[in-house]
């Protein structure tokens, strides 16, 4: 075998002719056309294995075809060629979130009719029309003064549904790609932040209000306790709400990896795990506010229903006015199905799908259409909620009537609401 190592080497060095790799190739040939035709009497016969090691195998190869590469590694370059990246192979953290969601991002865009000219054309509507009637309805409320619990969470709901309509305009320039890449971070830092502590401070107060029109109800004449502990809970539930929020404009903190980016690509790993933690925690507020708004609307119909039956007897007047009051109670119920429920459906699935990497790309686009078809219905509470200050306060409807000079003025009592030759219950 060493002899004929040095001729191959000297032939070559000359240019001539390997005469040993000749041989040996002929050989090789006419001993596998002995072994592809065994004897008919041994059909097990298999073919020999041939007499070659791999480096000599490759050094002939390769003097045959100088172009040629040696086997093993073309083999191993090929199978490394054909490894094409999964959401398997992805570089994952130890907390299960995906880090590559900006390289996602790009093969996945999000630009269609319904995201650049549908939404931003309703939200521009919805700006317009919420700007004039919140701006209507807290300046009728400055004119009342707080006397009561009831009084004190409608101006809290006013101010919610204020800074909620003033994110509008930024949402809609980014929606529809008219904003700069600076704008559109400020979007994600700062104005969808400020969108959604404003739509759970809003369910937290109704929640509240719920709470109190059916002390009111049950206990009509119970004294009212003092202002300032409920004016402490106001001040934490802005606190609160605000402190949780907080981690979500310091953690998006990436710079834009390209300029089709999304809010989670701007996340950092810690951003990603806090995001889904703060929409577990607004999960909670919702449905339990709910339940509250649930019970405390259905104890309100129970004792109005028992007491229009008491009095059904003699008094066939209070026909009406039970009905009316009952009609209210529904319109509450209906703000918070139309424009809560649907959201909170779709905002669980939606999240997990900007968190995690085992949703594909139409999954995630269906999961961010329904987002955000819900959001709009959530954001039209903005709009709804002076239409449920009208129907619920009558010191409002006193005190607007009183403004558009519609109605003699007429004074204020302890409680909030108009003189008792005026006065009716407030549901």
């Amino acid at each position: 075998m060493g002899a004929d190592k040095m001729m191959v080497l000297q032939e070559r060095r000359s240019g001539a002719e390997p005469r040993s790799a000749v041989r040996r190739s002929r050989g090789w040939g006419v001993e596998w056309d002995r072994a592809r035709r065994p004897a008919e009497g041994d059909r097990s016969q298999k073919p020999p294995r041939f007499p070659v090691t791999r480096p000599e195998l490759s050094g002939i190869i390769q003097h045959l075809d100088p172009n040629a590469s040696d086997p093993a590694v073309t083999t191993r370059e090929t199978r490394e060629k054909q490894i094409v990246p999964t959401m398997d192979t992805l570089p994952t953290s130890p907390t299960g979130l995906n880090v590559s969601n900006s390289s996602q991002s790009a093969d996945c865009s999000r630009d269609n009719m319904l995201k650049t000219v549908v939404f931003p054309t309703l939200y521009s509507l919805l700006f317009i029309l919420g700007l004039l009637l919140n701006g209507l309805a807290a300046w009728i409320f400055l004119k009342i003064p707080t006397r009561s619990r009831f009084i004190l969470y409608l101006k809290n709901v006013v101010v919610a549904d204020l800074l909620m309509t003033f994110t509008f305009p930024f949402k809609v320039l980014s929606d529809s790609n008219v904003a700069s890449a600076s704008l559109r971070v400020f979007v994600c830092r700062g104005s969808s932040v400020l969108f959604y502590l404003t739509m759970y401070i809003s369910i937290l107060f109704f929640g509240l209000i719920s709470a109190d029109r059916c002390l009111k109800t049950l206990r009509p004449f119970a004294r009212s306790n003092s202002l300032t502990l409920h004016k402490v809970l106001c001040g934490f539930i802005w606190g609160s709400l605000f402190a949780l929020s907080l981690p979500n404009v310091v953690l998006t903190s990436r710079p834009p990896a390209s300029p089709r980016f999304k809010c989670s690509d701007l996340k950092s790993e810690l951003g990603l795990l806090w995001h889904e933690v703060v929409n577990h925690v607004c999960q909670v507020i919702f449905w339990g506010n709910l339940a509250v708004v649930l019970i405390c609307y259905s104890l309100i119909s129970r004792e109005l229903y028992s007491s229009y039956s008491r009095t059904r007897a003699g008094r066939a007047g209070t026909l009406q006015k039970p009905k009316k009051v009952r009609a209210n109670v529904f319109l509450v119920m209906g703000v918070f199905f139309v424009c809560f429920v649907p959201f909170h459906f779709a905002r669980v699935p939606y999240t997990m799908s900007q968190t995690r990497g085992a949703f594909r790309c139409p999954l995630r686009l269906f999961l961010f259409q329904l987002k955000e078809t819900t959001l709009w219905l959530s954001s039209l509470n903005s709009l709804l909620d002076p239409l449920i200050y009208f129907f619920l306060c009558k010191s409002f409807r006193k005190s607007l009537g009183s403004a558009l000079c519609l109605l003699p003025r007429h004074r204020w009592t302890r409680d909030g609401g108009p003189t008792p030759h005026t006065a009716a219950t407030r549901l």
